[in-house]
């Protein structure tokens, strides 16, 4: 019987990564590209939502050290992802690596873990900009009916009307599938708008900001080790180490999306030289301006604000609350988390496209998943089946049904890759590498520690939420993925199904 590490050679997936014609896709994009695809990713939904949650559940205004040390581990992490992007320039991400260094079964497994972060995740802010759309609309005193905006298993407070479907939800995924369907080079455009706006609003608010931070918000800076029970009963570690390691894992959502670049490395014009300044490049640019806006947001508001009415649309209930004199603003950041939520979204599902392009590539799901259109050169079955996945998910559950998953999903395609590099660089010293690690193996080892520490800091729940759905996927596999592997085919001497 084959083995299930088989790993996938290198020089075959070098050959694909060269390949022309039907099945191939189409090399558009170039560094500036990568940036603003990796910025596109970034910003959004965790720096604009997921900061106030971990304000108020986890840190208080320690929630700028939290945003450090979830930096600290995407750049461990996006260093080894630079390596892999610029050797392995092969569309698929994570799943790419750990097929080359690890094997099959585990690039399997991170396959699977990989839709939890992107085609859940693009789920999960649809939901989001249902709502903020919804918002826009009440300045024009027009709102979509609460039945046609939430889902069936949400309700209006005081016995009113049930949820039926999100249609919002359902119109953006389509509207972004769409255009993926177009072309990555025309998604590209779109994004790069989109970067322009979102970073001129979060750069507006730190520079505006700043004049109205009260110090007392921010004392004491490390709150006392406690917990704090949410509304909805869920008890969290406060304060203190546990509490910053906590809320790291919470805004951790708002780095994913970075290594969303190296899932477009096949439509790079220059991948060797150009994956590792789109990854590195956009995290490091992001980073700076999620630690400053975190500490402004930290200083404006108090904690309880961010534990009652300023949980939801956090950052225009600041500016309206303590702000006086730029409502515009408010409405601004309202625009530009509408904007932001798109690109992340758009982001998302490119890169759930493209990992499975190279499944389907592998033999590890149905061929239909790298059917190329004949004129747009995109995978468009691809994205109208992700359109239906991620769509049932946004029109009919509630956001809260994933919650971190995303997160944690994430943390561990991340150690994964980590490990990876560690792995190829002992096995396989005479690859030439455009971009190397500095200091193998401290970087990998410090980001396999640093995303190990966020994990932990998001609780055993969560842990336990990761387990059954790798444990669905594991069935997929050995009664699909294992019969049809090329890899597998080839090791015992058989044609592909």
């Amino acid at each position: 019987m084959a083995s299930l590490f088989a790993t996938k050679p290198l020089q075959t997936l070098m050959q694909e990564s060269q390949e022309t014609g039907e099945h191939s896709l189409k090399r558009t994009l170039g560094p500036v590209n990568l940036i603003m695809l990796g910025i596109g990713a970034i910003i959004g939904a965790g720096l604009f939502v997921r900061t106030a949650a971990a304000i108020a559940d986890r840190s208080g205004p320690s929630v700028t050290l939290a945003f450090i040390v979830a930096g600290f581990g995407c750049a461990f992490a996006g260093l080894c992802y630079a390596e892999f992007a610029s050797m392995i320039p092969v569309a698929g991400s994570a799943y790419t690596y750990s097929y080359t260094t690890m094997g099959e079964l585990v690039a399997w497994i991170i396959g699977w873990d990989l839709v939890l972060e992107y085609a859940v995740g693009a789920a999960t802010v649809a939901i989001a900009w249902s709502e903020y759309f919804n918002r826009v609309l009440d300045w024009f005193g027009l709102r979509i009916p609460y039945q046609w905006s939430h889902s069936p298993l949400e309700r209006m407070a005081d016995a009113g009307p049930r949820g039926i479907v999100n249609i919002p939800a359902l119109f953006i995924l389509f509207l972004l599938s769409a255009l993926l369907i177009k072309g990555t080079k025309e998604s590209a455009i779109f994004n790069g708008f989109v970067v322009i706006l979102k970073v001129t609003i979060v750069i507006l608010v730190i520079s505006i900001g700043w004049g109205f931070m009260n110090p007392a918000n921010h004392t004491p800076f490390i709150p006392a080790p406690t917990t704090y029970v949410t509304p909805q009963g869920i008890t969290h570690s406060y304060g203190g180490l546990l509490g910053i390691l906590g809320a790291a894992g919470v805004v951790f959502f708002a780095y994913i999306g970075f290594d969303a670049v190296s899932t477009a490395a096949q439509e790079a014009k220059n991948p060797k030289r150009d994956m590792p300044i789109g990854i590195l490049g956009s995290l490091v640019i992001c980073t700076v301006l999620y630690v400053l806006f975190a500490y402004v947001l930290s200083g404006v508001a108090t904690v309880q604000d961010f534990r009652s009415t300023g949980r939801e649309a956090s950052v225009a209930f600041a500016i309206t609350k303590y702000m006086h004199g730029y409502e515009w603003l408010s409405k601004s950041v309202t625009i530009a988390i509408l904007a932001g939520f798109s690109s992340v979204i758009l982001v998302m599902l490119l890169g759930q496209s493209r990992v499975f392009y190279s499944m389907s590539h592998d033999g590890l799901v149905p061929r239909v998943f790298c059917d190329i259109h004949p004129r747009f050169r995109t995978p468009y079955k691809s994205n109208m089946l992700f359109f239906v996945f991620t769509g049932l998910f946004a029109g009919f559950l509630p956001e809260d049904i994933v919650g971190e998953m995303t997160s944690i999903g994430t943390l561990f395609a991340f150690i994964l890759v980590c490990i990876g590099v560690w792995i190829l660089r002992r096995r396989r010293p005479d690859l030439q590498r455009a971009f190397k690690v500095p200091a193998v193996p401290f970087v990998s080892t410090a980001g396999v520690l640093v995303c190990g520490a966020m994990i932990y800091g998001l609780g055993w729940t969560n842990w336990l939420r990761l387990i059954v759905w790798l444990a669905i996927g594991l069935v997929f596999y050995f009664s699909y993925g294992r019969k049809h592997s090329r890899v597998q085919a080839a090791l015992e001497g058989r044609k592909t199904p």
